[in-house]
This record gives structure tokens, sequence and C-alpha cells, in this order.
């Protein structure tokens, strides 16, 4: 994950955590029942429970994409570099083979020279 998403991811999570913090202080100093305090208590943990996984859903998509783009992009890379590589090796290896047939022509009738 980059600084970016990790300072967002920690910004959210700093956000949620202090709007959690001023409901529970407001709902324990309003002056209410305890059990009706308790009941607004609980559900209000569970709106932000849920709104905890809603964004944790999003961060994980965005994750997911970001691995796809660079697993994808890394592919494409490798493949170039394998292709190119290839290309170079059949380029070179097609002069070697053609020098070396040059040199055993040139080797023969040096030897047929010899002969006569």
């Amino acid at each position: 994950m980059s600084r970016k998403e990790n300072n967002t991811a920690g910004i959210l999570a700093g956000l949620l955590a202090g709007a959690a913090a001023g409901v529970i202080l407001g709902m324990l100093y309003a002056p209410e029942e305890g059990k009706e305090t308790r009941k607004k208590i609980k559900n209000k943990a569970n709106d932000l429970k849920e709104e905890a996984k809603n964004k944790y859903g999003e961060v994980s998509e965005k994750v997911k994409d970001q691995y796809g783009n660079i697993s994808s992009t890394f592919k494409e890379t490798a493949n170039n570099v394998a292709h190119t590589v290839k290309d170079g090796y059949d380029k070179y290896k097609d002069q070697i083979v053609s020098k070396t047939t040059d040199i055993v022509k040139d080797v023969e009738t040096g030897l047929n020279d010899l002969k006569r």
C-alpha cells in the first residue's frame, strides 16, 4: 500500500475513533435513563461497525485494483524484456553462425590451396 493510502486509512481510523468517543461521551452525560443510554450506545456502535466494514471494503477494493494494475504492468514489462533479450540473442546468434560459416569456408579454401 502506498504512503498516501496509509495516511488515508490512518486519518479514516482516527475520524471513526473520534466520532465514536464523542458519541459515547455525549450519551453518557445526557440526562437519560441508563438502559436507554446503553441502547443508544449499542446502536451507535453497530452503526460505526457497519461504516468501518464499508470503508474497509472500499480500501480493500482499491488495494486489489492497485495490485492488479501493478501485476499487469510487471507482467507486460517482463514480457517486453524477454522478447528484447530473445530478439538480441537471435540477432547475434545469426551473426555468429554467419561469421563461423565464413571462417570455415576460408579454412577449407586455405587447406585446399595447401593440398595443390
